[in-house]
């Protein structure tokens, strides 16, 4: 299979998780709100729900890992470029690539780490809901670097033409 190739599968493969993910994402908000809602009303009428605070902030925490990858994807994080715009391209696209590689170090360190405080966690009990895992939580943190990790494979896999157009001279800026 030709790198062509295997980048467009690459490519559909990550189109195909990411409206996945945004569809998880906005269930978990929604499911959130409606555990926040019904835990008022109940806690209105004298029967509070103990759990609903719990259950919310545990989607919260995974809608928000995974709401940082689908920002990421459409680069509708806040970027500093006030200083590189003003480098020649090749410097735009070196310090591009370097911040990249910076972003993804951390973000194998943060799966790994992660994954290492979901296994230490699994026997701690979730807040106000016994018989839960706090890892189920937990899980939310490595998860998203994960997911954000393949996001930004993808942009340094792209970043790399933009790079060699610039060194031999050609416009090599970033959109």
């Amino acid at each position: 299979m030709s790198a062509s190739r295997i980048g467009f599968a690459v490519g559909a493969w990550h189109e195909r998780i990411g409206s996945v993910q945004a569809s998880v994402a906005a269930a978990c908000l929604i499911l959130m709100v409606i555990l926040i809602f019904a835990g008022g009303i109940a806690r209105l009428l004298g029967h509070p729900l103990n759990w609903a605070i719990d259950a919310a902030t545990a989607l919260f925490a995974w809608a928000c890992f995974l709401c940082a990858d689908l920002a990421w994807r459409r680069d509708g994080l806040i970027t500093l470029t006030w200083l590189t715009e003003r480098l020649p391209p090749a410097a735009q696209a070196l310090c591009r690539l370097a911040v990249l590689a910076i972003v993804a170090a951390f973000l194998a360190y943060a799966v790994a780490v992660g994954l290492h405080l979901a296994w230490i966690s699994r026997a701690r009990s979730f807040q106000g809901i016994p018989g839960v895992s706090y890892s189920w939580v937990t899980l939310s943190m490595p998860a998203g670097a994960a997911l954000l990790l393949s996001t930004t494979a993808i942009k340094l896999r792209a970043e790399w033409p933009r790079l060699r157009r610039a060194l031999r001279g050609g416009d090599g800026a970033h959109r």
